[in-house]
């Protein structure tokens, strides 16, 4: 028994071998926790050594999700932060979760941090490797922002520029300063203030550099001389 022991086989198995007075050839050894089978790397009858990892048992009652988020939106993640995960799974089921680590390297090649959610899973739907889409929710009591339909941004890589409408059909170009995205939205930092008109459509026909010039130099021209 006291082999047993220094093996160490759980002391309610012990007792029953002792209590039956039988001598088994084969002893059914319980694992330390209950879970998931995720690694087998046993067959009947091999020879283990100490320190083997014959099973890799994993409970799924909670599940860690690891975003990848855009360097720039970092500064407004962290810990405790709610997040809604949608799972391509179950595009109707969005769940939610809290921020509870983020890592401490950024990818140099994608220049994306990781962050980790941990979700609740207690019907063991959600399957490991799974793929999701995040939506981070900051802090509700942030100070209020400028923001304009993404539609709206004139973007030729040099400059981002919208149209700002001055009235009896005229428009201004105005070179901003772009924030965070979301939602079909983007922030100005620089470049407008609240309650502009900004033109939200058809500026797709300018987002070429040529185009924009063109359109650039229509804009500025003078108005003719009534």
């Amino acid at each position: 028994m006291q082999r047993l022991r220094n093996l160490g086989l759980p002391e309610a198995r012990i007792r029953e071998i002792r209590d039956s007075g039988n001598n088994p050839r084969t002893i059914d050894w319980l694992a330390p926790a209950g879970g998931t089978v995720m690694v087998k790397n046993i067959i009947n009858g091999q020879r283990v050594a100490a320190g083997d990892e014959i099973y890799r048992i994993v409970d799924l009652s909670n599940v860690w999700v690891i975003a990848e988020t855009a360097e720039g939106d970092l500064a407004d993640i962290k810990l405790g932060d709610r997040a809604t995960v949608t799972f391509r799974a179950y595009r109707r089921e969005p769940v939610e979760g809290t921020v509870t680590f983020i890592y401490p390297q950024v990818k140099t090649e994608t220049r994306t941090v990781q962050v980790r959610i941990e979700i609740a899973n207690p019907d063991q739907k959600l399957k490991p490797d799974m793929y999701t889409d995040v939506v981070f929710h900051a802090d509700a009591d942030k100070v209020p922002v400028t923001t304009v339909s993404a539609s709206a941004i004139i973007d030729s890589g040099a400059q981002q520029i919208v149209l700002v409408s001055k009235g009896e059909g005229r428009f201004e170009p105005r070179s901003v300063k772009l924030g965070r995205h979301g939602d079909g939205f983007v922030e100005i930092v620089e470049g407008l203030k609240a309650g502009e008109e900004v033109v939200t459509t058809a500026t797709f026909l300018i987002d070429a550099e040529s185009n924009l010039q063109t359109a650039l130099k229509t804009f500025s021209q003078p108005e003719e001389s009534k």
